[in-house]
């Protein structure tokens, strides 16, 4: 054994937990030299399994529950002394709320993987900027076989319950699709005849990536002709020389499409506010952001000196919002809501919640994504960011709110 630990073997008193279904045992152990490294001497652990499956479903701390039982007096009821038990975020769960974050494979489903993930980590700006070179070479795919669809509609990419999605590219007689799968870290391409060829998604250069894609795709008999060149980055390198971008941390990434999901989720809930013309909640790979645009149902002035994608992109009235990992003078990822064209008295608008302002650099509202992360209801901050933004974009421009929007559930 170590020293200075005793260990016991499961104790009787939880052998199984009927009503919740649940089969537990407890684990605990003693460190008696623990308190002068400042830690606690005494440490104790639940296991639980699904009697039915027999299947793993929980770790818990238990020291909790042993106070639950037996009495907090009870803790020095065999022989330890100067007990100090552990403190967790689990202390005030009960077995039922472990029990209905459990999947059904018997994976327990952490506060964390349930919550708003942070994008904080170290390595997510340079794995962002080649997962957006490796979004733009698929969306570039979809770009070159897809008929033209108003405002380019046709060419983004769509969130998945694993990633994101081309949805079915038209091919010949048939239809193959591309997927990015941030759960098992694959670009996944399935033919309509059963075909299907995987590329992993790992640290590599975009042109190792970009060679590997377009073999895959000759491979399948799939012929395409896409332009090597990256859309609405600065300094762009073409894809087939671009060894500077190599990154790519697993973990950054799954966390990047898992606010991409819950955004996905609210901005679905927006949008079914508006009856008007409205966009669908779309992944745009040029700017790397998720987004989803209301229509006033007006043409908007002509822009004699814009290029062909903007007139096409802002032919008519929009207020649009959206999420992204930022870029220049907003350095982290954010929310962010603007009106084309912009009305008189858009910038001073009130908008909510605390935290949005008016951006000069960007001409946008912003939010940062931590601060709706952190807000105590985060779906309900941002519903308030988009609501509010869209209401002083609609006022201003003169929109027809009553034929617009949604009465009633």
């Amino acid at each position: 054994g170590v020293a200075g630990l005793q260990r016991s073997a499961a104790t009787p008193d939880i052998p199984t937990l009927d009503e919740s279904g649940l089969a537990g045992t407890k684990w605990f152990g003693v460190s008696p030299d623990n308190p002068a490294r400042g830690l606690p001497n005494v440490s104790a652990l639940i296991a639980l399994n699904d009697l039915e499956t027999g299947l793993p479903v929980a770790v818990m701390d238990g020291n909790w529950i042993t106070v639950v039982t037996r009495g907090s007096d009870q803790l020095g009821s065999s022989g330890l002394a100067s007990v100090s038990p552990i403190r967790t975020p689990f202390d005030s769960r009960r077995v039922e709320d472990v029990k209905s974050r459990t999947s059904l494979e018997g994976t327990p489903m952490t506060a964390d993987e349930t919550a708003w993930p942070s994008l904080s980590s170290p390595t997510w700006p340079e794995t962002c900027a080649t997962l957006h070179m490796w979004t733009q070479m698929v969306g570039k795919v979809r770009l070159a076989l897809t008929p033209p669809v108003n405002h380019w509609w046709g060419v983004a990419l769509y969130l998945t319950a694993r990633g994101l999605t081309t949805s079915p590219i038209p091919y010949g007689d048939g239809a193959f699709e591309i997927v990015f799968d941030f759960i098992d870290h694959m670009l996944v391409i399935d033919v309509d005849d059963g075909r299907r060829r995987t590329i992993a998604l790992a640290p590599r250069s975009v042109a190792d990536f970009y060679g590997e894609a377009m073999r895959t795709l000759d491979e399948l008999q799939i012929r395409v002709r896409i332009s090597p060149m990256p859309s609405e980055v600065p300094a762009p390198i073409r894809f087939d020389e671009d060894r500077v971008h190599a990154s790519y941390d697993a973990d950054a990434a799954h966390c990047w499409w898992r606010a991409l999901l819950k955004t996905d989720l609210v901005l679905q809930e927006f949008r079914a506010r508006f009856i008007g013309k409205c966009s669908p909640v779309h992944f745009w790979w040029g700017g790397f952001d998720l987004a989803v645009t209301r229509f006033s149902g007006r043409r908007a002035p002509d822009r004699p000196n814009a290029d062909a994608i903007t007139r096409e992109g802002y032919s008519h009235e929009v207020i649009s919002a959206g999420l992204w990992p930022g870029s220049g003078a907003m350095r982290e990822a954010a929310f962010y809501a603007y009106a084309a064209p912009e009305a008189a008295g858009f910038k001073t608008a009130r908008v909510g919640p605390a935290g949005a302002f008016y951006s000069p650099d960007f001409n946008e509202f912003l939010i940062t994504y931590e601060d709706v992360r952190r807000a105590a209801s985060p779906r309900a901050a941002l519903l308030e960011f988009l609501q509010s933004t869209y209401e002083a974009g609609a006022e201003l421009g003169g929109w027809n709110r009553a034929e617009l929007e949604r009465v009633g559930p």
